[in-house]
Parts: C-alpha cells; sequence; structure tokens
C-alpha cells in the first residue's frame, strides 16, 4: 500500500468551502478556453500581426490552384511558353512566400505561446503555495506534480504548435468553399453537399476524443503519485522488499493509463482514415461532376483540375484537424485540470484590518478550544490551556491523543472550529498568518531538506542571515561538529530530502535552523527522537539555552526529555487529563506516572 492509500484524507478546515481533493468536473470544453483565452490577451496585438500573417499565407495558397488551372486553360492552350514559364514562377514565388511567412507566423506564435504558458505555470504555483496544510493532505505530490508538468505540457503543444494549423486550417477551408462558389456554384455546391458529413462526424469524435484525453490526464496523475512514493521511498522498499510489489502497482497502474490512451486515441485515430475516404469521394464527385459539364461545353478542363486541387486543398486541413485533435482535447482536459486546482479556495484570508504582530511576549492561551479534520470525528474537545511568557509547556500523551494537532492549531495550519486561541490577548484569527509564523521556530517530527548546500538548507530559516550567524547556530544546535567532516563543509550539497545525512543529522540542522529564526515561541515536535541518548544529552543543553526566555512548547515520547519543563500538559483522546510539573504528576501517580513507568518498567497503561 503506497503512502498516499495508508494516508486518510483530512478536508480543508475553516470557512472556504472547497475541500481538498474533491473537485467536480468542469466538463465544458468552452469554459476551458474561455479561461485560457485572459493568457493570451497582454499579447493582442502580436496575435493581430499573427492573425494577418496568417490570411496572407491562406491567401497564397488559395492562390496556387487557380494559377495551375490558368497555365492549363490559358498558357498550355495557346502553346504559349513565355506564358507558363511566367506563369510557373509565380506559382514558385506564391508557395515560396506561402512557406517563409508559415515558418514566421509559426515562429512568434511560438514565442508567444511560451511566455503565455508561464504565466499560468507561475499563477498555478503560486496558488499553490496559498493553499491549506489540509489540502496537501489529501493530494498525492505526483498528483500535484502531474498537473504542474503533463497537464500544462498538454497545453503547451495545443497552443504553441496547433493554434495556428487550426486557425490556417478553417480559414483555407471557408477561402476555398468561397473562391469555389465564385469560379463555379454547381460544382461547389458539390463539395458542399460534403462539408455537414464531415463537420458532423469531427464534433461526434471532439465530444468523444476529449472525454477519453480528461480521463487519460487523470491516470496519468495517479501514475505520477506511484512513481513519486516509491521512488521518494526506496529505503522503506528495500529495507521491507516490497520491489516486486511496487512493481506490480506500477504495472497496474500502467495498464490502467495504458488502456485510457488506447481509449482516448481511437477515437481521434479514426477521423485520419475516414477522411481519406471522404477526399477520395471528394475527388471522384468532382471529377464525375466536372467531366460531364466539360462534355457540355460548360466547364474547361482547367476549371476541373483547379476544382480538383481545391477539393484535395480542403481535405488537407481536416486531415490535418484529425491530427490536431489528439492534442487540442488532450490541452483542453489539461486546462480542466489545472483551472481545477486555480479554483481551489485558499488558505483563509487574513483580516484587511489585521494590526502588525511587533514585539511578541508569548503569552499563549487556549479557551475551550475544539477542532476536528473531519467534522464528525473531533480530535480536540473544549480544551483550555495557557503558557505563560518564558514558560516551557510539554505535551505529552499517547500517540493519537492530539498533541501535534495542538501545534497545527497554534500555527494555524488548520483553523479551530470552536473556542478561541490567543497570542499576548489577541485571537490568532485578528493576526496576519505571515506576521504570526515570523515569531515562531518549528522542528518538526518529519525533517524536510532542500536540495541545496547545508549552509542554504540552515539559512532557511532566516535568508539574511550571514555566514557567520548561519555557523554559530549550527555550533548551538551541536551540529558544527558532523557538517565539518562532510566532503565540503557547510558548502556539501545534499541530496533530494537529504538522503546523504542520518535521520539525527538531519533533525540537528532542522534545530540549527529554527535557532537561526531566533522566534519568540518555539515549537518542538519530537525534536529529538532520532537521535541517539549521547547525542541527545549533547543537545538537551543548547536547547535548553535556546528555549530560555521563550515560551516553548515541547512535544516528546521520550519522558527524559521534558523533566525539566515548567509545565507538562497531558493529553489523551483530545482532552487535558493532568497538568503539572514532572514531580508533581509523578506524586499523583495518576495518568502520568503510568505512562512513565510503561516507559521504564515495560507496564501497560
Amino acid at each position: 500500500m503506497t503512502a498516499a492509500r495508508a494516508r486518510a484524507p483530512r478536508p480543508n478546515i475553516g470557512p472556504a468551502p472547497a475541500q481538498p481533493g474533491k473537485f467536480e468536473s468542469a466538463g465544458d470544453p468552452n469554459r476551458a478556453l474561455h479561461r485560457l483565452l485572459p493568457y493570451l490577451r497582454p499579447y493582442a496585438l502580436i496575435l493581430a500581426v499573427v492573425l494577418v500573417l496568417v490570411l496572407i499565407t491562406t491567401g497564397l495558397g488559395l492562390l496556387g490552384p487557380y494559377l495551375l488551372g490558368r497555365a492549363i486553360d490559358v498558357d498550355i492552350a495557346s502553346a504559349d511558353a513565355a506564358g507558363l514559364l511566367s506563369t510557373a514562377l509565380q506559382m514558385l514565388g506564391v508557395y515560396v512566400g506561402y512557406n517563409i511567412l508559415q515558418a514566421i507566423s509559426s515562429w512568434v506564435m511560438a514565442r508567444i505561446s511560451q511566455r503565455a504558458l508561464r504565466d499560468l505555470r507561475q499563477d498555478l504555483f503560486a496558488h499553490l503555495q496559498a493553499l491549506s496544510i489540509g489540502f496537501f493532505d489529501a493530494q498525492p505530490a505526483g498528483e500535484l506534480m502531474s498537473r504542474l508538468t503533463n497537464d500544462i505540457d498538454a497545453i503547451n503543444q495545443a497552443v504553441s504548435q496547433n493554434v495556428i494549423a487550426l486557425v490556417a486550417s478553417v480559414l483555407t477551408m471557408v477561402g476555398i468553399l468561397v473562391t469555389m462558389f465564385v469560379l463555379d456554384p454547381w460544382l461547389a455546391l458539390a463539395t458542399v453537399l460534403v462539408v455537414p458529413i464531415m463537420f458532423w462526424f469531427a464534433d461526434f469524435v471532439a465530444r468523444y476524443t476529449r472525454r477519453g484525453f480528461r480521463v487519460l490526464q487523470k491516470e496519468l496523475g495517479g501514475l505520477n503519485a506511484v512513481m513519486e512514493e516509491t521512488l521518494s521511498g526506496q529505503k522503506v522498499v528495500k529495507a521491507f522488499q516490497r520491489s516486486d510489489a511496487a512493481i506490480s502497482e506500477f504495472r497496474a497502474h500502467n495498464q490502467t493509463v495504458y488502456s485510457a490512451a488506447v481509449s482516448a486515441n481511437t477515437y481521434a485515430l479514426m477521423l485520419m482514415p475516414l477522411t481519406n475516404v471522404l477526399g477520395n469521394f471528394f475527388v471522384i464527385v468532382l471529377a464525375s461532376l466536372g467531366g460531364w459539364l466539360a462534355l457540355q461545353d460548360l466547364v474547361t478542363v482547367g476549371l476541373i483540375a483547379t476544382f480538383i486541387a481545391y477539393g484535395q486543398a480542403f481535405i488537407q486541413p481536416l486531415r490535418q484537424l484529425a491530427t490536431l485533435y489528439n492534442s487540442i482535447q488532450a490541452a483542453l482536459a489539461g486546462a480542466e485540470r489545472v483551472f481545477e486546482i486555480i479554483d481551489t479556495a485558499p488558505e483563509t484570508h487574513d483580516p484587511a484590518d489585521a494590526a502588525p504582530l511587533a514585539d511578541v511576549r508569548g503569552h499563549v492561551e487556549f479557551q475551550d478550544v475544539s477542532f476536528g479534520y473531519h467534522a464528525d470525528r473531533p480530535v480536540l474537545a473544549h480544551m483550555t490551556l495557557e503558557a505563560q511568557p518564558g514558560q516551557v509547556v510539554a505535551l505529552v500523551g499517547p500517540t493519537g491523543a492530539g498533541k501535534t494537532t495542538v501545534i497545527n492549531l497554534l500555527t494555524r495550519f488548520y483553523e479551530i472550529q470552536g473556542g478561541r486561541i490567543l497570542l499576548d490577548g489577541r485571537d490568532l484569527r485578528e493576526i496576519r498568518k505571515a506576521d504570526l509564523r515570523r515569531h515562531l521556530g518549528i522542528v518538526l517530527q518529519d525533517t524536510f531538506m532542500f536540495a541545496d548546500t547545508v549552509l542554504e538548507n540552515i539559512r532557511y530559516g532566516r535568508l539574511e542571515a550571514t555566514d557567520a550567524e548561519v555557523m554559530r547556530a549550527a555550533e548551538l544546535a551541536d551540529a558544527d561538529h558532523f557538517i565539518h567532516q562532510l566532503p565540503h563543509g557547510y558548502h556539501t550539497v545534499l541530496t533530494e530530502r537529504a538522503g546523504n545525512l542520518s535521520q539525527g543529522q538531519r533533525q540537528l540542522l532542522a534545530i540549527a535552523r529554527a535557532i537561526l529564526a531566533d522566534p519568540a515561541i518555539l515549537i518542538l515536535d519530537e525534536a529529538t527522537s532520532s537521535v541517539d541518548t549521547r547525542t541527545e544529552a549533547r543537545i538537551q543543553r543548547s536547547l535548553l539555552r535556546l528555549m530560555h526566555g521563550r515560551t516553548s512548547f515541547v512535544i516528546a515520547h521520550r519522558l527524559s526529555t521534558i523533566r525539566d519543563a515548567d509545565n507538562v500538559v497531558v493529553i489523551d483522546r483530545g482532552q487535558i487529563v493532568e497538568q503539572g510539573s514532572h514531580v508533581q504528576l509523578m506524586g499523583k501517580r495518576g495518568f502520568y506516572y503510568q505512562l512513565h513507568l510503561s516507559q521504564y518498567k515495560g507496564l501497560e497503561i
């Protein structure tokens, strides 16, 4: 089972109406196209120039068959060699100009589309940064990566490569029809009889193809999620000998993508052979009717040749549309999926009249706070808790009791559903999140490091810090000694998720990062859980110096790490069952006492 399946989805909490992971299909290609147009609007003038180039290109394409007919009826019929040479040179100029202008318009359109897609990609990524933690808890990272890469790439291919071809194809077909009616209405009517059949079939294919490509894009997202989880969790996969299981799961998803791709492409690929059949039928109709009219001296052979050339030119855009359908329908499906993310409500907005958060003393109060990741399953129930400025508050209790949830609410990763949380007397909901989090230093149990140098990973706590300040923070966290043993010291580049460091070393760097941030409130969520007892004892002194004068919340399963806490808060099933100092709680011989014994004597609570 993958991590995504093992993790229960948590809906977004707060006023935002949307729930992460529960999207409604747009199901409307016109709406998806309408949403894409604003990204092209800033380039309207350049697009107008491109349109003019396409019009000229289309006109040149229509002029070629006309010159062919004139060469047959005028130059060849009158045996005018000089006239035939002149007409041939005109045709050469027409087709050379046609190809040059087509290349220029395609190049300009490619540049415009890349700028527009750069803006779309930027908007999507920026919106992802504004979404709540609850959204990311419910979304596999591979699925989000698929929307940022596969879906955007599908739009890119359609816009940069196929918009010009699509416009040119439509203009060519319209121009050919108009020219045909000008030259001979009867032969043009024969053409018009075939056109509705072609467009009906094209519309039929478009509906089913778009639906198929939407399913395909969704399945590709699932496949990416499996790949991302498996590659990121290679140590776990190999440790539990689950390589075969991972391959089987990938094979199942890969087969699903294969089936979806076959289904999506089947309808689109049907258009090409059928347009070939219709094209041949088109030529037969024109040749038969034209031949009969020629026998009646109603048309010339050159006009018939012109019409056959126009007929083949008319079929060519339809054939081209057959090849465009794949990318166009994939692009519309991708656009729907991208805009589903952009339409997802972001985190609760900060109040417009929020006053700046200047000096923070660190007085924290939970007043009758209630919260649940699911509305019908509360995690915290009417919790009241107070931390005085400079106090060290330890949160202890069984796994799943609600300790980390307290931290999630204090940092406003999630919004409370009842009660209030106050910081220095101000409701957290009246404080801008950026101001609040600037005064918080957090060391989470799940330490994350970026693929950058050790120096820059620590500097992430305060970007304007000097190298000397970064190194001083590492010394306080007792990380300096092992950093100097790395191949390039502080300039050693960490691999993704710092796989070239031990878990304990990663946590030491995370502590250094928090020290550098110099927060008013410090949060340590199992900060020393992955270091050995000798290292733990060594960094405990540094942590005590760091916590001095700061309000600190410490979550620890090792009760030895919170003996010196000012207030030990014992949480069980979302409620505070005991609180006091370590000595006081041990003297009560209650829940905390039993928890302590279970660690040191193997007894059960």
